[in-house]
């Protein structure tokens, strides 16, 4: 067996190719994005066939990930934790209809926001939906789950999430790989109904799935990944759930005198909490992300016993679990070191030098200059740097999708004009329906798609929209003689200044399409063109 040093991300992707992998199906997302460029450049998974292309949004991508499972094959889907929202509608459904070839929905969470809009903790979808759930404390398990998973979900017959976070999913460690498995050969469901939610059969599976559940709590109780660690002090006890148990660990070199609940697979092992409130006088619980251990405790077995953790501030209730705060919280030093001093100057982001953006932005602030500020809603992704000086162009950045509807609604409110900012990924990804639901209502907006022919933000994926915006805009009835394209150049601010004037007196909807490449992915192309 040949033992190789991968990123948590590399080890999901390389457990699956191992696995019996035949698809993924994702949308670029910090930090879960490197689990579908491992596979798109694995050699092996391209001779094995394995399907790898990007999906045009997580929910798409979920949904064909299920259309694969139905056919019998191995299947995962990524994404990073705001787009499990997005997904929510098909993952949370599919608890219901259940799976038939394996399917490991992956979910990276982004504590402390590094690059996200709130630190939400997968693990409640994995609750909410009744399913399965892996959280791996190392990139270890985190490759061999994903032959666990594919086993446990074809067992019990539903999708498995696994829950990582930016550090799991960015750290680099020694991983051991297993005998390569054969995807599995195509078959249909023996049950033909099992698919059809119609609610007569929607109401019988919904009474299995809960039924499902003792099953699935006893598989946690016995599969390996949750561990009972017996420690000589009983003055306390503690439960470490996925990267939270490594952090324990370093800070006891000799080993943790304390008992120890190693938890990495949910449901959670009732039994073995059950033992270690009965064993130990107060209870620490180390998780990374919002409570979700912590408040079952509390609440469901509601056994008398002291539990310390997120919910009374022994541990910080936001941002990333380290080292350094389980040490506070168990009372050793403290090894956070001395604060930045003033004389390192902050560094904020910005747009790379020559980015088209930087000629968009100006001739909107021209533009907008008769109007004053408070006019313009954007989208997630580079542009929404645009909020940041020297342009301070922007007013809204909520989530994928949302600068178009809410420039309608501010629309429909009696605010004129407005002006709505996005990319062309995230149109295709979810600003469509917001456009479309322009033209039906008429609204006043005017809409700029900033196309640089790339999903720019994760990395230069390909963009679901390159060479169709102007055809998807005419074919949601956007008037031809309104949908217009420039090129962002600083040599054009002002013909673009003139050009946004225009449409912004226009009643009624209208797009303005600045194009030109993203400078990062110019190199990038010409290469694998070579």
């Amino acid at each position: 067996m040949q033992k190789i040093v991968l990123l948590g991300d590399e080890a999901i992707a390389q457990g699956a190719i191992d696995a019996g992998l035949s698809g993924v199906f994702a949308y670029p997302g910090t930090p879960s994005t490197e689990i579908t460029e491992y596979i798109q450049a694995s050699k092996e998974a391209h001779e094995k066939g394995i399907r790898s292309k990007w999906s045009a949004n997580e929910k798409t991508a979920v949904e064909a990930a299920l259309g694969m499972s139905y056919t019998g094959k191995r299947v995962i889907t990524c994404m990073k934790h705001v787009g499990m929202n997005v997904a929510a509608d098909c993952f949370v459904n599919s608890g219901v209809t259940g799976v038939n070839g394996g399917m490991i929905v992956v979910a990276a969470d982004d504590p402390s926001m590094h690059s996200s809009q709130n630190e939400q903790d997968s693990r409640f979808y994995a609750k909410f939906a009744m399913i399965p759930a892996l959280e791996p404390s190392n990139q270890q398990e985190a490759y061999d789950m994903m032959h666990y998973g594919f086993e446990l979900s074809e067992k019990v017959k539903l999708p498995v999430l696994m829950r990582v976070t930016t550090r799991m999913a960015h750290s680099r460690s020694g991983v051991l790989c297993k005998e390569k498995l054969a995807q599995n050969n195509l078959h249909l469901p023996e049950d033909r109904t099992q698919f059809v939610l119609l609610p007569a059969i929607a109401r019988r599976k919904n009474k299995a799935l809960i039924a499902m559940q003792t099953t699935l709590e006893e598989a946690g109780e016995v599969s390996g990944f949750n561990q009972y660690i017996e420690g000589k002090d009983k003055s306390l006890g503690i439960i470490a759930s996925g990267i939270g148990y490594n952090y324990l660990m370093e800070n006891f070199k000799n080993g943790c005198p304390y008992t120890i609940l190693k938890i990495s697979q949910y449901p959670l092992p009732k039994k073995m909490i059950a033992r270690l409130v009965n064993e130990c006088e107060k209870i620490l619980v180390l998780e990374e992300g919002q409570p979700v251990i912590e408040e079952q405790l509390r609440g469901l077995l509601n056994l008398g016993v002291k539990v310390l953790g997120r919910m009374d501030n022994t541990v910080s209730r936001d941002g990333e679990l380290n080292p350094n705060m389980v040490a506070q919280a168990l009372g050793l030093k403290d090894t956070c070191g001395d604060n930045i001093p003033e004389l390192v100057a902050p560094r904020p982001p910005k747009l790379c030098d020559g980015c088209p953006h930087i000629s968009s932005y100006n001739a909107i602030n021209k533009a907008m200059e008769p109007y004053g500020s408070g006019r313009v809603f954007a989208d997630i992704g580079c542009y929404t740097l645009g909020f940041l000086p020297p342009f301070k162009a922007i007013y809204s950045c909520v989530d994928m999708g949302a600068s178009i509807s809410m420039a309608k609604g501010a629309a429909d409110a009696g605010l004129n004009p407005v002006l709505a900012v996005i990319g062309d990924s995230t149109f295709t990804h979810s600003g469509m329906t917001g456009l479309l639901d322009c033209v039906n209502d008429g609204a006043n907006v005017t809409v700029m798609i900033l196309d640089n022919e790339t999903t720019g933000m994760t990395g230069g994926q390909d963009s679901s929209a390159w060479g169709k915006i102007e055809q998807i805009c005419f074919g949601l009835g956007v008037e031809k003689e309104h949908i217009r394209v420039v090129t962002p150049l600083p040599k054009n601010v002002d013909e673009m200044a003139q050009i946004i004037g225009e449409e912004l007196k226009y009643q009624g909807v209208s797009v303005i399409v600045p194009r030109r490449e993203c400078l990062q992915v110019v190199g990038k192309r010409a290469k694998a063109k070579k």
